[in-house]
């Protein structure tokens, strides 16, 4: 059990930092939206990692067997970084700012997921036949379902 939670010390300080920012930045969502988006982002992430983590095997999270440490990933790490990026996104400029606010956030992402790839205790993110650059194309269109999401939550709070 000891050796278990060793191996998660990365992943540990990753969601306390994150959470802690979420929700301490946090300045433009709502609690509704922060709910939607958190159901959202665990419910897309448990999806997405069934398939190419699971079933493909194109990247694991700590061994390529079902762990509870996936979990982790899922609940308390995806859906904050998704608060803080919504917090920050430029949705009131103009299209060049967002497309550099994307490529800003893809690059920390890529950032993030190099760090992830570090040997353990502080790496728990390993390549099956998964390229880096493939979450850097799939990214920006990740961070452009959330942001459809969020309007859509926004367009919904609006007609109630």
């Amino acid at each position: 059990m000891i050796g278990e939670m060793i191996n998660v010390v990365g992943l540990i300080i990753s969601i306390f930092a994150f959470n802690y920012c979420a929700f301490r930045l946090n300045k433009h969502l709502n609690k509704n939206q922060i709910l939607h988006i958190y159901i959202f982002s665990i419910a897309f992430q448990l999806l997405f990692d069934i398939i190419i983590d699971f079933k493909l095997h194109a990247y694991w999270y700590f061994t390529i067997a079902i762990e509870w440490h996936v979990l982790l990933y899922a609940l308390f790490l995806v859906p904050p970084v998704n608060i803080i990026f919504l917090n920050y996104f430029p949705f009131k400029k103009s299209i060049t700012k967002k497309i550099i606010a994307i490529c800003l956030w893809n690059f920390a992402f890529l950032l993030y997921e190099f760090i992830a790839l570090l040997p353990e205790p502080w790496g728990y993110f390993h390549y099956g036949w998964w390229k880096w650059w493939y979450s850097a194309l799939l990214n920006p269109f990740l961070l452009y379902l959330v942001i459809t999401y969020y309007r859509f939550i926004q367009k919904i709070e609006k007609s109630i």
